[in-house]
């Protein structure tokens, strides 16, 4: 069965006690897909200079954030890890020319472990993450995912998991409950015309053609597993904008279901 390709802005780790509208979308999102033989992520808080796939058995649950509430820290999402997926990935990136390397410890960092806690919160179906390279451009993580997109045919669930948004610094300064600002609903309209046209020359360019793009994303690593994701789908003019939810007035929750 040819699974779908999935792109989730994570959002805060809070988000497994506090899921909201956006738990409740992800629960419900994870109720309706598919069930994949295993689950692929390519998450914003792995990078590494040359593509690395996890092939842990049973990979740790990774808490890489600091100052939140103490239950967040005992949370656990026991999934088992995927080495025969991590190879599989290994021989796809090989085969398009993509230099790959197996990592047998890393265990499944926030922007893994959260969203799925959520679309699976089983945690029954093998998992395992390949890392970005926030050294490369929008382009290379495209064809990065196009060198995934055969694994979807084995019924391997993709799914980039970033931020269509991602300014923290601004956070600080904006004041709570206010709307959305123009620099922040402007910037998520134009990537998703671009997305819904199938522009993907415009969306590799983002940073100097889209409204406020830098000031979205003062560093890209959060947009790159959006790169991959639209790599890895068929055509990304059949897709669905899920889960238009803003939090804290400057982080856009959108989630992309592409067919």
């Amino acid at each position: 069965m040819r699974m779908p390709v999935l792109f989730v802005s994570h959002g805060a780790p809070t988000l497994p006690i506090e899921p909201g509208e956006t738990g409740t979308a992800w629960r419900r999102l994870g109720a309706e897909l598919p069930r994949p033989s295993s689950i692929l992520v390519i998450s914003a808080h792995w990078d590494t200079p040359m593509p690395t796939v996890s092939c842990a058995v049973q990979p740790e649950t990774i808490h890489d954030f600091y100052g939140f509430p103490e239950e967040l820290y005992k949370l656990q999402y026991p999934a088992p890890g995927a080495p025969e997926l991590a190879h599989a990935t290994t021989d796809a990136l090989q085969r398009s020319g993509i230099t790959a390397q197996l990592d047998d410890a890393r265990g499944l960092d926030h922007g893994a472990w959260v969203p799925l806690s959520l679309l699976y919160p089983k945690a029954d179906i093998p998992v395992t993450q390949v890392s970005l390279q926030s050294d490369k451009d929008p382009a290379w993580h495209i064809a990065l995912g196009r060198a995934l997109h055969p694994l979807r045919e084995q019924g391997v669930l993709i799914v980039g998991s970033g931020s269509i948004t991602h300014n923290l610094r601004a956070l600080r300064s904006h004041p709570q409950g206010a709307p959305a600002p123009a620099w922040v609903t402007e910037f998520c309209d134009w990537m998703a015309q671009r997305i819904v046209a199938g522009d993907l020359a415009a969306l590799s360019a983002y940073r100097t053609l889209a409204p406020h793009a830098v000031q979205n994303h003062p560093t890209d690593e959060h947009l790159l597993p959006l790169f991959v994701a639209l790599g890895a789908a068929d055509s990304i003019t059949n897709s669905q904008r899920l889960n238009q939810v803003m939090t804290y007035g400057l982080l856009a929750m959108d989630m992309w279901l592409f067919e």
